[in-house]
């Protein structure tokens, strides 16, 4: 069903937002934001340290919605150049 979120979506999730995440660490930054680059990076982690924290606890509602926040930060970073990335099945960019 497309209306609940599974362990394996969850899971799809996961690896998703982590894949992006290391794409993100290993690219340029293209504009002059050095600071909120590092701040971005660090509310990523914790949004994903989060989903794991739900995940453990058996709320994978919770856990999906930090996995979202954390996507949506690696999406803000590579819409403002912080995070020079050109693949767009992981950004919304290109």
């Amino acid at each position: 069903m497309q209306d609940k979120i599974t362990s394996e979506k969850l899971e799809k999730y996961f690896t998703i937002t982590e894949k992006a995440l290391k794409i993100a660490e290993k690219s340029r930054n293209n504009t002059n934001l050095v600071e909120e680059r590092e701040d971005f990076l660090d509310m990523i982690q914790r949004y994903i340290e989060d989903a794991k924290h739900f995940k453990e606890k058996g709320d994978i509602v919770t856990a999906f919605a930090a996995l979202n926040y954390a996507h949506g930060w690696l999406d803000a970073g590579a819409r403002l150049g912080i995070f020079d990335v050109h693949d767009n099945r992981l950004f919304t960019v290109d």
